[in-house]
C-alpha cells in the first residue's frame, strides 16, 4: 500500500554538471504531473512525465529541476536569417527614402541587431545533461516511493485497526438481531392483552404479525455482506496499488451499514450501526490518501 503524499530528492554531480530534481506529491483522483525546469529542458518535459508515470498511477506531482553547468564548452549560436533579412530590407527602404543618411550597414552591424544572433538553447542539452536529468529524476522517484511506502504502512495499520472495530460491531449486531423478533412478540402480546382486557390472544394472528415484522427487519444478508467486505478489505490491503479498489469497497460498506440502520427497528442496533458508519467514514477519509 502506498500513500499519495510524499517527497523525494535526487542529485547528479559529475564532470562540472550539478543537477537536482525534487518531487512533491499530494492527493488527486487521477495522475497529474507538473514540471518546473530550466528552459533548456523544455523539449524533455515529456521524458520527465513518462518516467513519473512509470512509478505513479494517481496523485498530483510537482517536479522541480535545477541545474548548474560549470563545464567549459563552446557556445552554440543560432542565426535567425529571416529576422536579419527583415532588418536589411528595412534599412534599404530607409536609405531610399532618406538618401542623405550615412549608410553604415555592414555584416557586423547586422549581427548586432536584437535576436539576429542568439544562443541555441536546444543545442546546449547534450548527452551528459540528459543523463544527469534521468539519473537525478530516477533517484528522486526512488526516494519518493520509499517515503510513500512508509506512509502507506501507517495508513494500512490505521485502517485495519478500524476494520477490526467494524468486525466487532458487526458481531455485536449479529448477537442482538435474533432477539428483536422475540421481544417484539412479547411487547405485541402484552399490548393486545392490555387493550382487550383479558380476552385470549389469537396466537396464529400474533405469529403472523411477528413474522411480517421479522421479515421487514431481517438484516442477515447485510451482516453476511459486511463480513465478506471485511475479509476483502484485509486481502486487498496486502496489495500494492489499492486506492480505487478500497474506494469502491468502502462505498459498499456504507450501503450495508445504511440498510442495517434503516431496517433494524431497534435502539441498540441503530446505536451500533451509527458507530459502524462512523468507523467506515474514517476509513473512507484515509482511503483518499492511498494510491
Amino acid at each position: 500500500m502506498l500513500s499519495m503524499t510524499g517527497y523525494g530528492k535526487g542529485e547528479y554531480k559529475e564532470g562540472g554538471v550539478e543537477l537536482t530534481c525534487e518531487i512533491k506529491t499530494v492527493n488527486n483522483r487521477y495522475l497529474d504531473v507538473s514540471v518546473k525546469a530550466p528552459r533548456i529542458f523544455t523539449a524533455f518535459e515529456e521524458v520527465v512525465r513518462s518516467m513519473v508515470r512509470e512509478k505513479l498511477t494517481r496523485g498530483h506531482a510537482d517536479v522541480f529541476v535545477s541545474l548548474k553547468d560549470k563545464r567549459e564548452k563552446p557556445t552554440a549560436l543560432a542565426l535567425d536569417l529571416a529576422l536579419a533579412a527583415s532588418y536589411i530590407k528595412s534599412a534599404t527602404e530607409l536609405k531610399e527614402k532618406f538618401p542623405a543618411l550615412t549608410d553604415d550597414l555592414t555584416l557586423t552591424s547586422v549581427l548586432r541587431y536584437p535576436e539576429v544572433l542568439k544562443q541555441d538553447e536546444v543545442a546546449i542539452v547534450d548527452e551528459e545533461l540528459v543523463k544527469a536529468l534521468k539519473t537525478a529524476l530516477a533517484g528522486a522517484l526512488e526516494n519518493l516511493n520509499a517515503m510513500r511506502a512508509v506512509e502507506g504502512e501507517k495508513l494500512q495499520a490505521d485502517m485495519l485497526t478500524r476494520v477490526s472495530t467494524i468486525e466487532t460491531l458487526v458481531e455485536e449486531i449479529s448477537v442482538r438481531a435474533p432477539k428483536i423478533a422475540e421481544e417484539y412478540k412479547e411487547k405485541l402480546k402484552n399490548r393486545v392483552k392490555e387493550y382487550l382486557d383479558g380476552v385470549n390472544v389469537d396466537e396464529g394472528r400474533l405469529l403472523t404479525e411477528v413474522a411480517i415484522f421479522t421479515d421487514k427487519s431481517n438484516i442477515d444478508e447485510e451482516l453476511t455482506r459486511l463480513r465478506s467486505h471485511i475479509a476483502q478489505f484485509r486481502s486487498i490491503a496486502k496489495e500494492g496499488i489499492v486506492g480505487r479498489k478500497l474506494d469502491f469497497l468502502v462505498q459498499e460498506f456504507n450501503r450495508e451499514a445504511n440498510t442495517t440502520c434503516s431496517k433494524s427497528n431497534d435502539v441498540e442496533i441503530t446505536k451500533a450501526g451509527l458507530a459502524l458508519k462512523n468507523e467506515i467514514e474514517k476509513i473512507r477519509e484515509q482511503v483518499q490518501n492511498v494510491e
